[in-house]
């Protein structure tokens, strides 16, 4: 697995591209002056943690032959503030899915992501604690 950052501007602007050719455009979000054109590093994380779990949770859902109508999750981190570096320290994820899927399958697919599959999940756990909820259907469960 390799990526390669070039630098587009004078400023914080970067792109980033896999292997594949796919691009994600990366800002600095705290600066002082000019727009804001990407994501931060620190938000990339997030969105791999959101990614890699809903990877997952498809798979597993899949392999039981459910396939959900729709799947969104949020992923909220809180970092140490005045801190360098600040690291997140609490991540909240929210997993909100459709279909006609068992309440304990659904469970058990954002459990088994979370806790033992997602590659990003696992890594970022050494800094931070990660809890998850889960909406079936538009209802907690």
């Amino acid at each position: 697995m390799k990526v390669i950052l070039n630098r587009v501007n004078q400023d914080y602007l970067f792109e980033v591209k896999n292997q594949n050719g796919h691009k994600v455009v990366l800002d600095n979000i705290s600066k002082k002056e000019g727009k804001v054109a990407g994501v931060s590093p620190m938000e990339l994380l997030l969105m791999g943690l959101a990614g890699c779990s809903s990877i997952d949770i498809i798979a597993i859902l899949k392999k039981q032959k459910i396939n959900p109508k729709d799947l969104r999750v949020e992923v909220e981190g809180q970092r140490e503030p005045d801190q360098v570096p600040s690291l997140f320290h609490k991540i909240d994820v929210v997993v909100h899915i459709a279909g006609e899927i068992p309440p304990e399958k659904a469970k058990r697919a954002v459990s088994l992501s979370l806790e033992k599959y997602c590659s990003v999940a696992k890594t970022l756990e050494y800094s931070s604690q990660i809890f998850h909820s889960i909406f079936l259907n538009g209802n907690e469960i």
